[in-house]
């Protein structure tokens, strides 16, 4: 089961510019501490041609679309023909990949988006990483910090992984899509090509190729 959770099981690293980042990695939240100083080590070698630095270490493909009501705090690089919409707000250590689109009233905070993900409608994401083309409706947010405070475990069938994290909020391999106004609890960590039917709860691992209909009841996909 454990290896179900890897990167390798999980995630396109041809799909994100952040892909060195991950080297020596086994498990994708293991990034998650690493992605501040990934961002200035990238922001710092891109080109001039295809990007420009605004502010204090944000790094912006002259290609993207970025509403002039967006909020965007580095370290941060939106990648190529990302778009930010209407006041999206963007606080810091996030890597915004190549066609994302990160919609009204999003909040990211400690992230890697794939390239070509979607974040297109209130939706916040926190200290985690969506791979490439993953999808969250209207709505849907991940939560990042259990309700007591302890450090996040990844639980996936009777198998339990320390992360020693106190703040994870999710894993989405590629592929997924998730429904509207549901929410990720700390730890999920949801398998490619896997559907979340809208207004769920979730928590733990679901399997690649799933759909979850609600806890208990998840079903391959045919």
């Amino acid at each position: 089961m454990t290896e179900q959770l890897m990167i390798k099981s999980l995630l396109d690293m041809d799909q994100t510019i952040a892909a060195e980042v991950f080297e020596g990695c086994t498990y994708p939240w293991e990034v998650l501490s690493k992605i501040k100083d990934e961002i200035l080590r990238i922001g710092n070698s891109l080109s001039e041609d295809e990007y420009m630095k605004v502010g204090e270490d944000v790094w912006i493909a002259k290609s993207a679309k970025v509403s002039s009501t967006a909020s965007i705090t580095g370290p941060a690089i939106i990648g190529k023909e990302a778009e930010i919409r209407h006041c999206a707000f963007i606080r810091g250590n996030a890597i915004v990949g190549e066609g994302a689109v990160v919609g009204n009233s999003t909040e990211l905070k400690n992230v890697i988006l794939f390239n070509k993900v979607q974040v297109p409608h209130y939706n916040y994401v926190g200290d985690s990483i969506l791979g490439y083309k993953a999808h969250m409706g209207a709505g849907a947010i991940t939560s990042n910090v259990k309700s007591d405070k302890t450090l996040v475990t990844v639980k996936a069938g009777k198998e339990k992984l320390e992360t020693g994290l106190k703040k994870f909020g999710a894993i989405l391999g590629d592929n997924v899509e998730v429904g509207c106004n549901s929410v990720l609890n700390p730890g999920t960590v949801v398998g490619r090509n896997s559907n979340i039917y809208p207004l769920s709860m979730v928590r733990g691992y679901v399997k690649e190729g799933s759909i979850y209909k609600k806890a208990g009841e998840i079903i391959a996909k045919n």
